[in-house]
């Protein structure tokens, strides 16, 4: 059943505990959501369990149902999570942000009511439209589920293309990410309003007067110069200008400085796939970031975490530290210039935190000190550590792996049915 927002102003708060005792925790987190929110009821609220409390995930979601009232409530569980300034990983935590968004309606579907999407199926994709509630007004598609049970990247790319079943709709965003901190099946917990579920998945949509504004960094750095797949296909890429692509692949690295090479070493090479080839020049938010996953040493193909063809640009990639945070402020460099948003949801990969950046709340306070309107208090925001994060690249959206994605909530800047 989709939910009409009542509200009046579009607002946002977000609460993060760490109480060892999850419904404790769940208490705290509603109480600073109420007070943000001034008593208001949210009509969206999106919460975040650590695994360490995912034993109690129906009584933490139970609560924040009871305490807020929430019009929708989308959840999930993870091995860490986000809030304002702040990421707690591998320890017991709760974290929430809840938004009043007036003049919108939202709308909750499952992963389990969603056709398989093939290529050539406009039916299907009619049939995804009509689950997920989309119409003329859409303004995101928000999404989490387990990666055990759902195969996330032709979900992705079926979400991302459903607007083609509608007619007047433009591409909207697909934003969210899979469960993290389960080593086997049946650990993850997705929740949906009063529904908890230990495997597949479950989205809201949001349509009407907001704006939905998003941003991936990647954290990767091109190397090299762009090359046109000129044999490939599948995974496989096979020449590059007509040259093998593993030799393409040592000429670069040998023309890298020491330091790269280093790089090289320690962290691997990636290649980027550009996203509109209509384009004469390529720079930072172009590609769409991919690992080598194989390498044939007789035929000089390259093995790459995507679907390859023949006249795709492509380049290769480093990634570390210094150019994950440097790719992260200067995408939000351009967000300075907006309205500030009154909310965000980050979803960060698990492998990024303390273990990339050697550093702790390294992507939350970032984000924070670029984005909060407020010099005394952080931007209301929470989200999790994923494994797999969901948002666009170009009109499109994808999964994603070490990457960082933003989802930030701000006044409505057209008219809902442009």
């Amino acid at each position: 059943m989709t939910h009409v927002s009542t509200a009046t102003e579009l607002a946002a708060a977000s609460g993060l505990s760490t109480h060892v005792d999850a419904v404790m925790a769940a208490e705290q987190v509603c109480e600073s959501v109420s007070a943000g929110l001034n008593g208001a009821r949210p009509d969206l609220a999106l919460l975040f369990v650590s695994d360490r409390h995912v034993a109690k995930f129906n009584d933490v979601a139970a609560e924040v149902r009871r305490a807020l009232g929430p019009g929708m409530l989308l959840g999930v569980s993870s091995n860490g999570v986000v809030g304002p300034d702040t990421e707690v990983e591998n320890q017991p935590a709760v974290s929430l942000l809840a938004l009043t968004l007036p003049n919108t309606t939202l709308h909750p579907f499952l992963y389990a009511d969603l056709p398989f999407v093939g290529d050539e199926d406009p039916a299907a994709l009619e049939k995804t439209a009509r689950v997920i509630g989309a119409e003329r007004d859409l303004r995101a598609v928000m999404f989490f589920g387990d990666p055990f049970s759902v195969p996330v990247n032709p979900l992705a790319d079926a979400l991302s293309r459903c607007h083609a079943a509608v007619p007047g709709l433009k591409r909207v965003p697909v934003i969210g990410g899979m469960a993290s901190g389960a080593r086997s099946p049946g650990a993850n917990v997705i929740a949906l309003n009063d529904r908890t579920m230990r495997a597949q998945g479950a989205g809201i949509t949001v349509r009407g007067r907001v704006s939905v504004d998003t941003l991936v960094s990647q954290g990767c750095r091109p190397i090299g110069k762009p090359l046109v797949i000129t044999d490939g296909a599948r995974n496989a890429v096979r020449k590059l200008a007509g040259r093998p692509a593993l030799e393409v692949l040592r000429a670069t690295i040998d023309a890298l400085p020491e330091r790269d090479r280093e790089l090289v070493s320690s962290s691997g090479v990636f290649v980027g796939r550009v996203i509109n080839e209509y384009k004469d020049r390529f720079g930072r938010g172009d590609f769409l970031i991919r690992a080598i996953v194989g390498i044939d040493r007789n035929s000089g193909a390259l093995g790459v975490n995507d679907n390859v063809r023949v006249g795709q640009t492509v380049q290769f990639h480093l990634r570390d530290a210094n150019t994950a945070g440097e790719d992260l402020r200067l995408l939000l460099d351009a967000q300075k210039l907006q309205t500030p948003p009154v909310g965000s949801l980050l979803i960060t990969c698990n492998g990024r935190g303390e273990s990339l950046f050697k550093e702790r709340h390294h992507d939350a306070r970032t984000v924070s000190s670029a984005l909060s309107f407020k010099h005394d208090e952080p931007m209301p925001m929470a989200g999790f550590f994923a494994a797999g994060e969901i948002g666009p690249i170009g009109d499109r959206s994808f999964v994603h792996g070490f990457t960082s994605v933003l989802a930030m909530f701000r006044p409505a800047r057209q008219d809902p049915t442009g």
